[in-house]
């Protein structure tokens, strides 16, 4: 049961936190909608996806040209033809923006829907907006499933809920995501303290049996009702650990190869894969890090090991090319089994980076291949997002750049209004306030609001 949590609390621990802390305000709407968050490290950029401009300066433009989509009007990247399939079941929005260029301040921003004190690190100063979730939601965020209600899935070493400003502040480490570390593409990844193999049931039984007469003795001398209390704490926790649903929920053996096939033998299409799963069995807000898509192989001496595509990390153009099928087939595997599988009334799927990339082209000598190449350095001027599903009108491009994709011209907006349009799908009210460790009320969410081009349909 130790280890569970990402600030090293056991789960009882964890739990025993969380009732402590819990808030819920009236003011929510509780629902059993569910938010898969895809997270892109390092910056997606906007000129190589959703907002090319092919008629731009050669240095602004890149090599790579625009293709339709059966969404008339709506072009995105030639690397992109699962995309040209079903524009129909997604939108893009062009006009995000904010103004922190280094990658620590940048993904705090972002995640937190608030600007950070500090510019740089990603030790957040208020909680990510996974955490808000978990806060408001409570342990009963899941019903009686046992999920998890927050989870976050990464690659191996990037578990800690810093790397990506995943921390909840002074929410407290109760409301900290469960992280799933590794690649579920892999033979043998498996995750960590979820169910007990059966050559260890006997043990653990002979163990609850222990306890319990350990449990009998203690009551007799505690008159407090402390360890009655612990008790509970304990019991949430080994019921979680011996939850066959929520084993069954993180074991994609459960699918038929035809459905991994689709998503991808490689990180980004099974941990999408995953993140299916775990809402469909009850997790309210998954987030998926798609960094390097082939963990364990060797990254191509002119590609780099997430989308942070500077010059001297990568060849931009040889990345995209590298990077962008993996990622073309797993976020349309995921768009489309959504909708196949009924889950997109209730299920909303949103792509996001801690920003774009200059529109500009820099070339510089790559560290690893020594030679001038081509790169776009960090640019939170503009940045595309995309959202899938939450019974919202899909096939929509919203806002636009200028002529060179240097900054917003329409639809003008923030992370918040992003953010706020999350919210709403999942019932929190951002206008409401949470308490910080001083009792202090904070608001959800300072100002934004949602997109309405993306308000559910009655």
């Amino acid at each position: 049961m130790g280890g569970l949590s990402v600030a090293g609390l056991g789960l009882s621990d964890l739990l025993r936190y969380e009732a402590e802390a819990s808030i819920r305000e009236s003011s929510h709407i509780p629902n059993d909608h569910s938010v898969i968050f895809i997270w892109l490290p390092g910056g997606m950029p906007h000129m190589e996806t959703y907002d090319m401009k092919p008629d731009a300066p050669a240095e602004y433009r890149g090599v790579f040209n625009p293709i339709k989509t059966n969404v008339p009007g709506i072009e995105v990247c030639e690397l992109l033809p699962m995309h040209a399939k079903i524009a129909d079941k997604f939108t893009i929005v062009r006009s995000l923006h904010h103004e922190f260029s280094d990658h620590g301040g940048a993904h705090k921003r972002m995640m937190t829907g608030r600007p950070p004190k500090v510019p740089t690190g990603t030790v957040n100063d208020a909680p990510a907006v996974s955490s808000i979730v978990k806060k408001v939601f409570g342990k009963n965020a899941t019903g009686d499933s046992g999920m998890p209600p927050c989870v976050a899935a990464v690659d191996s070493g990037r578990h800690a809920v810093d790397t990506f400003a995943m921390g909840p502040a002074y929410l407290g480490a109760s409301n900290s995501p469960f992280v799933v570390a590794g690649d579920p593409s892999s033979p043998d990844f498996k995750v960590q303290n979820i169910g007990v193999k059966d050559e260890m049931q006997t043990r653990l039984d002979d163990r609850l049996a222990m306890l319990n007469g350990m449990d009998r003795l203690r009551r007799d001398v505690d008159k407090s009702g402390i360890m009655d209390a612990m008790d509970s704490f304990n019991q949430q926790a080994m019921e979680m650990l011996t939850s066959d649903q929520v084993r069954d929920a993180f074991d994609l053996t459960k699918e038929k190869d035809g459905t991994r096939e689709r998503y991808g033998n490689h990180a980004y299409g099974q941990r999408a894969l995953m993140a299916r799963r775990l809402v469909e069995a009850g997790s309210r807000f998954v987030t998926v890090v798609w960094e390097n898509p082939t963990p364990g192989k060797t990254i191509p001496v002119n590609c780099a090991s997430n989308w942070d595509s500077h010059a001297v990390n990568c060849d931009i153009f040889a990345d995209c090319r590298w990077r962008m099928p993996n990622y073309d087939q797993a976020l349309t595997a995921l768009i489309e089994d959504v909708y196949a599988r009924g889950l997109d009334e209730k299920t909303m799927v949103v792509v996001a980076s801690d920003f774009g990339h200059t529109p500009k082209i820099n070339p510089q000598r790559g560290n690893k291949s020594k030679v001038i190449q081509p790169g776009r350095d960090h640019w939170p001027k503009a940045m595309s997002v995309l959202v899938s599903g939450g019974n919202a009108p899909m096939g929509q491009v919203i806002g636009a750049t200028n002529s060179k994709g240097e900054h917003p011209v329409e639809r003008v907006m923030t992370p918040n209004d992003l953010w706020a349009t999350v919210y709403r799908h999942l019932g929190v009210d951002y206008n409401d306030y949470l308490k910080n460790l001083e009792g202090l009320p904070m608001q959800i969410l300072p100002f934004g609001k949602p997109i309405e081009e993306l308000a559910p349909m009655a």
